[in-house]
This record gives C-alpha cells, structure tokens and sequence, in this order.
C-alpha cells in the first residue's frame, strides 16, 4: 500500500515538473504572456507541494527498519528518482528566475523571441494541475513580483534536497536499475490524452521496408547504367 502511494506521488511529481519545463521553454518567446507566468508560478508550487509530500513518504519508509531488504531496494530505487526530478526541477527553477529577469512583459523595448511557436500554454497548466480550466488571478505585475518569491523557492528547494541528504543516505550509483538502458525506448508506445503525436513502432516500421525497397531500386538503376555504360565504352574503343 504505502508503495503504491510512493510511486503514485512519484508519478504525479514527475507530471508536475514536465509540464514546468514545457512551460519554463516559451519564456521570452511570441507565447509569453501575463497567463504563462501565472501558470508558471502555480505548477511549480504543485510541484512543491508533491515534492514534499514525496520527501515525508519515502523518508519515513527508509528510516524503518522492519522493511524488506527487496522492498528497501526498491524504495531506494524511487529515493533516487525522486531526488533527480527534483534536481531538475531546480534547474527549471533557475532558468525560469533568468529568463524572467531577461524579459519582463511590460518592458516595451524588449522584443520577445521569435521561437516559431504560437498559441497558449494553459492546456498544459491545466494538465499538471489536474484541472479542466484554468483560472486567472494575478495582478497585472506578476512577471516582476513573483521573481522574489521564484528566488525563495529556489533556495527553499536547495534546502530540502541537502537535508534529504542528511537524513537518508542513498549514493545513487549503488541503486540497480530494473531495466535495461534504453529498455523503455524499445516497449509499444502507448498514445494516452497527454501525448503530443507520437509516432508508433509499427508505423516507424512500415517506413523503415519503404527505406529499404526505394533504396534497393536506386541502387539497381545505377548498377544497371553502370553496365550499360561499360559496354558502350568498350565497344566505341
């Protein structure tokens, strides 16, 4: 039970903090708006929060001595994926307290980026909070106020991982990994409501026997000119 929770919370952390980087990325670009910093500064305090929902969890798990040696490894094993989510989190972190100070919304001679995106963010701010709509609040100065609270929560984020470090002692190199590297890339892809268009293996597949047909008929027309062009070399000499 308290396993299926962890990985449950872990799952949900690991939602969170995508949707942060997606977000974090149109920053200065033709997508920003007074919205996008809105929805920037409440997914990352719902990544926050499952951070330290995540942290209580596994803590209490790993500090319990009658636990499993086979259940121990395996919360190790979520201790560290949980430690690198929240890692790059803080570098999300970061990037968006940078970005943020190099384009201020209402600064008239800052020209946003031309990233040849276009449209809104808010399907994915709705996604990581695990709502249908998503309800605007701030005020008009939102981009300039909230980089002080951005600088806070970086620093309140540094913390909790030095202090995930005193208390559980986890060195990541001595957790083993359940698969095979790149074992993931080599599973069906599944295309659930949150996938962006993916493309799937037998389609991959199917692409790859046209490849491998077009190439083989090149390959002929040139072998077949070739001959025709040393016979003709041979009988004109």
């Amino acid at each position: 039970m308290v396993k299926e929770e962890c990985k449950a919370l872990l799952d949900a952390l690991n939602k969170v903090t995508a949707c942060y980087r997606h977000m974090v990325l149109t920053i200065g670009g033709t997508s920003d708006s007074q919205n996008l910093r809105e929805e920037l500064k409440k997914t990352r305090q719902k990544a926050q929060e499952l951070a330290v929902a995540n942290r209580n969890k596994l803590t209490t798990v790993l500090k319990d001595k009658s636990v499993s040696k086979e259940d121990k490894a395996e919360f190790e094993r979520l201790w560290v994926i949980f430690s690198t989510c929240l890692e790059i989190l803080e570098i999300d972190m970061r990037r968006a307290l940078e970005l943020g100070h190099e384009f201020p919304l209402n600064v008239p001679k800052k020209h946003l980026i031309q990233t040849g995106m276009s449209g809104g963010t808010s399907g994915v701010a709705a996604r990581a909070m695990s709502i249908q709509n998503m309800k605007y609040e701030a005020e008009h100065n939102i981009d300039v106020v909230d980089l002080k609270d951005l600088e806070n929560e970086i620093n309140q984020v540094g913390e909790m991982m030095y202090e995930m470090e005193m208390k559980v002692n986890v060195p990541q190199w001595t957790v083993e990994a359940k698969q095979d590297p790149g074992a993931e890339l080599k599973s069906t892809i599944s295309v659930g409501a949150s996938s962006i268009g993916m493309i799937s293996v037998e389609e991959n597949k199917s692409f790859c026997d046209i490849s491998k047909v077009l190439a083989g008929i090149i390959f002929s027309a040139v072998l077949i000119i070739a001959i025709v062009l040393a016979v003709c070399v041979v009988k004109l000499s």
